[in-house]
């Protein structure tokens, strides 16, 4: 074993399955800390002052240029140049909440979706087009039929080359940095199954893969094309690791058989053309993953992101840790809401030792799952009681 690393280093050695000097703790998502911070740069450099192992994840860097898009960042997603857009609200009696109806008119038909404004709903009177509040409240989801799909590739449509300038320009840089300072670059996210409960809903989604498999096949067909054009850019920067997001594609949702069929071909395709660029592959997987561990093995995935032990529906972590030792690389075994926004220094303390002792110390990266986003000083206690239990322990 070797005597000292640099956090690239760990981080590749832990991802590849083997043991570091000690185990690496990387927050796969940390907007506790972003929001102290005035950039991505400041974000990056907080973290390495906290003695982390960031990941320099590419896709802060752009954020704004997806900003209708938060839940799909990466590249920048623009419309077709010929679709108009139209929105309004309505209001009925019939109804709880107000209607926001949103229109997308493109030269091969209109596509258009209607959701609910529940007082929760942070956009205004405002539908965004690719995100994650859609899907529970949508009415009226954006495609639900074959028709639909020429009018979806408008909307899905490459940026044209000057739209890209400025995002190579902030992934160089960003690439740069992390040379720099030693630290494991990322490119993300991919999508697959999450695009479709934006653009269809999860249930509609699933009914199709009972009733109309050839409508799905068809919208995942669409949905693969623009995603894998997605990928080609980010693995042009040359990260260390290419992400796919795959929260809605665990069994919470889809049975193996329907995951075999209709999520585990374009998955298998996307880490081939991540290993053949020189890049690892991360699957963030938070719940509903036991089921697919022998899949996404057989995949070829390098690690999977958001090992949850309280609310990740069936993970057992000494039984993950049992199937995929030398096989998949694991990340995360704390719970983020539950046990550091809600919890307490001790209660903390008791999860980093158990994720340690379970999953560690070859083929592990300790993170809270999947996110520490809330900023009172209580959370950041039990954050900073996380750090220092990590380094006593790891």
């Amino acid at each position: 074993m070797p005597e000292a690393m640099s956090s690239r280093e760990r981080m590749l050695c832990a991802i590849e399955g083997k043991a570091a000097e000690h185990v690496p703790l990387s927050f796969m998502i940390f907007s506790a800390c972003e929001q102290r911070c005035a950039g991505p740069i400041e974000f990056f450099e907080r973290q390495v002052e906290l003695g982390l192992d960031p990941v320099v994840d590419l896709w802060h860097l752009n954020a704004d240029e997806v900003k209708d898009c938060g839940d799909a960042p990466g590249p920048p997603v623009v419309l077709g140049p010929e679709v108009k857009v139209r929105e309004w609200r309505e209001v009925l009696v019939a109804e709880r909440y107000p209607l926001l109806h949103k229109e997308y008119a493109t030269p091969h038909g209109t596509l258009s979706c209607t959701v609910q404004q529940t007082d929760d709903w942070p956009f205004g009177d405002h539908v965004p087009f690719l995100d994650d509040y859609i899907e529970a409240r949508a009415t009226k989801p954006l495609v639900t039929r074959l028709d639909d799909l020429p009018a979806l590739r408008h909307l899905l449509a490459p940026p044209r080359l000057h739209e890209l300038g400025r995002t190579r320009q902030l992934w160089a840089k960003g690439i740069r940095f992390a040379q720099e300072h030693a630290l494991l670059s990322a490119a993300g996210w991919g999508v697959g199954g999450d695009a479709l409960a934006w653009l269809c809903g999860l249930q509609d989604s699933v009914m199709m893969a009972m009733d109309q498999p050839e409508l799905l096949d068809a919208i995942l067909d669409v949905v693969s094309d623009w995603n894998r054009w997605r990928m080609e850019l980010m693995l042009d920067a040359q990260p260390d690791l290419l992400v796919r997001r795959a929260w809605y594609e665990g069994t919470d949702f889809w049975s193996p058989t329907l995951y075999r069929r209709f999520l585990f071909p374009c998955l298998a395709a996307e880490v081939r053309m991540a290993h053949q660029a020189g890049a690892k592959f991360g699957y963030i997987l938070t719940s509903g993953a036991m089921p697919l561990l022998d899949l996404i093995i057989e995949a070829g995935v390098d690690v999977l992101i958001g090992v949850d032990p309280i609310q990740g529906k069936g993970t057992d972590m000494a039984e993950m840790k049992r199937r995929t030792k030398g096989r998949l690389a694991l990340w995360g075994g704390v719970n983020g809401f539950l046990t550091v926004e809600r919890g307490t220094p001790e209660g903390v303390r008791d999860a980093v030792k158990l994720a340690l002792d379970t999953l560690g110390p070859d083929g592990f990266i300790l993170s809270p799952v999947d996110n520490v986003r809330d900023t009172s000083e209580e959370t950041w206690r039990n954050t900073m009681a996380l750090i220092e239990a990590w380094r006593e322990m790891r």
